[in-house]
């Protein structure tokens, strides 16, 4: 067990961290107004239509409007940040979570990319893996 344990360890959530939380809104354009102006929120950067980012000490907040079609229930999604998504996704998806689509490219500035798979616990809550990529 131990050994096996030390080969999963990069590629299950053991050693995941927090990386950011989603607060779900109605109107994107006040809630970045409300985030940044209102509580003084770092304003990172936004994702239109329907995301902005901002800096919550050492964790990101994701404003963001469902997209269509989807309910708009209210509570947190948890964003775990990991280093390689796909071998992440990979060893998830072996272990029988069920990832409505592959990784993908949310954004990408001249220094990174960022990537999301999101996915549901038994429950029904919110939960994604998210990788920050360098660009080389």
């Amino acid at each position: 067990m131990g050994k096996e344990r030390e080969v999963n360890a990069i590629s299950d959530l053991a050693d995941a961290t927090i990386g950011q939380l989603l607060i779900p809104v109605e109107d994107l354009e006040s809630a970045i107004a409300y985030y940044r102006d209102t509580l003084g929120l770092r304003y990172l950067f936004s994702a239109p239509p329907q995301m902005s980012f901002f800096q919550a000490g050492a964790v990101r907040l994701l404003v963001g409007v469902p997209e269509p079609g989807q309910p708009r229930a209210r509570g947190s999604a948890v964003y775990f940040k990991v280093s390689d998504i796909h071998a992440v996704h990979a060893t998830l998806k072996q272990r029988g979570v069920e990832f409505p689509s592959e990784p993908k490219l949310i954004h990408k500035t001249p220094a990174s990319e960022l990537w999301l798979a999101e996915f549901r616990d038994p429950d029904g809550n919110q939960l994604a893996l998210m990788s920050e990529i360098a660009v080389s």
